[in-house]
């Protein structure tokens, strides 16, 4: 899925959609990419001089990406992020970089999906985290 395809999977728009494209692997598995251009919002001031995309920011990332995992129930239901845990962070994501997201969901309890995502640059693992989600009927 590309932009405008992700839109009619989660809520997210202009500056809060951070991932170029995302598709589904498999039942249960998807991939994404994110190209950091070095313009990005989030890279204002984190760090001025050496900027260094947040961890909070992969995290969000990885989160929509997974979505495409459960888009068709998303049809009908908005994601909300419910937690994270385990969040590891081992190398910077920087200007330039190509950021390759890969999830798995690992169960699904009612509305709630827990998912597991790992980011990459150029094969090197730069983050690993747990979360979950709940799909809320849209109104």
């Amino acid at each position: 899925m590309n932009k405008e395809e992700l839109k009619n999977v989660i809520p997210h728009r202009n500056s809060m959609l951070l991932i170029d494209e995302a598709s589904k692997t498999g039942e249960n598995t998807c991939e994404g990419k994110k190209h950091i251009n070095g313009d990005e919002w989030f890279l204002d001031g984190h760090f001025p001089g050496n900027p260094v995309v947040p961890g909070v920011i992969l995290c969000e990332m990885m989160a929509q990406a997974s979505s495409v995992i459960i888009a068709e129930k998303s049809a009908v239901s908005i994601p909300y992020f419910t937690g994270i845990e385990k969040a590891k962070f081992k190398n910077k994501v920087l200007p330039g970089d190509t950021f390759e997201i890969k999830c798995e969901l690992t169960k699904n309890r009612g509305i709630f999906y827990f998912i597991k995502g790992k980011g990459y640059v150029d094969g090197k693992l730069c983050v690993s985290a747990e979360f979950s989600f709940a799909l809320v009927e849209r109104v």
